[in-house]
């Protein structure tokens, strides 16, 4: 009987505003920097002609944040609308057989558009975690990256429980974690699509289909998400649209541009799978194109968490590029260049063409953004976190749409942004980049950081000393954010963590 109301509901306000509804397509590319796209940072030197197109017919952020500097935790929050530290993953990621992290019953983007009529799917890097069948009396690591000895614990060859399709994906086709993280084969819906029977390796060894490569897993992603558009044009046209997911494994390692690319950009292998990623953005968007659907799609481009020292910064900016622009740090860190990323989005119709905004946002607010823009409710205890970006989309925003906003390292450092101010609850960067933090505490550096981002984006002076009564504002601030919010199936939540050489991981 409730499904029959649910299917009701939904039919009606399909009905109602079937016209109004935009596709929704969201990229996430992976690893991908804020400088490595030029219309961020024109400085730089590594061609990105289609994301730059896409910004000119769009609205491009400057001030866009996921809510951890690394993969795992950035998803989980753009899927469900909440902080990341709200799960049971205090730090660091998941691994390619860990079980679920996003928890049962939890609404997602994805669970929302569906029940609103959508055609749903993902396809791409789900890590997200999933529930393999383990062979009897063996384990695998639930909240990390799983050990060499735990990868043949798992009997491929059963059905996969609790992945994409039960948190509300009609279609998922894609790989369980990272590129560099095991099993090396490809996931369709809830089997893989070969049983892996011989062990490869790309950065990490492990067990591999033997015809699948590294190399073909970007373009294939791509070729399905064409596939995904011309199979639901029709129907999108008639009124019931869809919402495509897209996780690129790209330009995260393995670093495996195809031959097409090698060498294209004349500075490192990283650089040339940038530019293969900017081509599979382009390629995405001429399919919406070519099924005739782009004019009522809304498309968001965006990426997971900074540019990674695995991409050989060092070779980089010897070439004169800067993969995370003007920004100190890298993936991992409290410091921007952990988690302001690239941000644009496309709403032929909706949004100024060419437009550009400074304001204060997260990937999170997507939740709450689709929310609005299909003209439903949010379940109770669902995307708490989540702001809607559709006023600031329409030119409509009278003032900031949101006023604070926390970040996260991979060490589960905390760091809060209010207005120009940010305060970072660390000595050092909490991630990778040096000093680490006890590196930066044997050092006898302050163990709070504060900056004024409208005058100091680099970070580089600590007004910590100078300005007390807004560290122990923006503190109780936090402490109100962390402490305000409903946290079903999490752990408690410290937010100032000893500092004891974890943050190497």
């Amino acid at each position: 009987m409730k499904l029959t109301v649910l299917l009701l509901a939904a039919l009606l306000s399909l009905v109602a505003h079937g016209a109004e509804r935009p596709n929704i397509v969201i990229i996430l590319a992976d690893d991908l920097g804020y400088g490595d796209v030029q219309c961020n940072f024109p400085a730089g030197k590594i061609r990105t002609p289609n994301i730059d197109r896409f910004a000119v017919e769009g609205m491009r952020f400057t001030d866009a944040h996921t809510t951890s500097s690394v993969c795992t935790p950035t998803r989980y929050s753009l899927m469900t609308g909440r902080y990341n530290w709200r799960s049971r993953l205090q730090r660091g990621v998941l691994g390619g057989l860990s079980p679920r992290l996003i928890e049962p019953g939890r609404a997602t983007i994805a669970s929302l558009l569906k029940e609103q009529g959508y055609h749903t799917a993902c396809i791409g890097k789900w890590h997200l975690g999933m529930d393999w069948v383990k062979h009897a009396g063996k384990e695998v690591a639930a909240l990390n990256i799983e050990k060499p000895g735990q990868n043949w614990n798992v009997d491929y060859s059963k059905p996969i429980a609790n992945g994409p399709n039960v948190v509300g994906f009609d279609y998922y086709y894609g790989i369980s974690a990272s590129l560099d993280m095991v099993p090396f084969t490809f996931i369709e819906n809830d089997r893989v699509t070969k049983v892996p029977k011989v062990e490869k390796q790309w950065v990490r060894k492990g067990p591999a289909a033997e015809d699948f490569e590294a190399v073909d897993v970007l373009p294939t992603l791509v070729r399905k998400a064409g596939e995904f558009v011309k199979q639901h044009a029709e129907d999108a046209k008639a009124g019931r649209p869809f919402f495509l997911y897209l996780p690129l494994a790209s330009p995260h390692t393995p670093i495996v541009p195809t031959k097409e690319w090698d060498g294209k950009s004349g500075i490192s292998a990283y650089a040339d799978f940038v530019m293969q990623t900017d081509s599979a953005v382009g390629e995405v968007l001429a399919s919406l194109e070519n099924a005739g659907v782009a004019n009522d799609t809304l498309v968001v481009f965006t990426s997971d968490n900074g540019c990674s020292p695995a991409a050989g910064i060092d070779v980089l900016q010897k070439a004169g590029h800067e993969p995370n622009g003007p920004l100190r740090g890298t993936k991992a860190d409290l410091w921007e260049g952990g988690h302001r990323v690239p941000f644009i989005v496309r709403w032929p119709g909706k949004i100024a063409a060419g437009s550009v905004s400074d304001q204060l946002v997260s990937l999170m607010d997507w939740m709450a953004t689709c929310a609005e823009i299909v003209g439903a409710k949010l379940p109770a205890r669902a995307g708490e976190d989540s702001v809607s970006l559709l006023p600031l989309l329409l030119g409509n925003a009278q003032g900031p749409v949101r006023e604070a906003l926390v970040h996260h390292s991979i060490s589960g450092r905390f760091a809060i942004r209010e207005g120009k101010w940010k305060l970072c609850l660390s000595p050092g960067s909490g991630g990778w980049s040096a000093p680490r933090d006890p590196q930066a505490a044997k050092q006898g550096l302050p163990a709070e950081q504060l900056y004024d981002m409208t005058l100091d984006l680099a970070e580089t002076m600590n007004l910590v000393a100078e300005k007390p009564e807004i560290v122990a504002r923006m503190t109780e601030r936090l402490e109100r954010i962390v402490a305000g919010q409903s946290q079903e199936n999490a752990v408690p939540v410290i937010i100032r963590k000893p500092i004891d050489g974890t943050e190497k991981q």
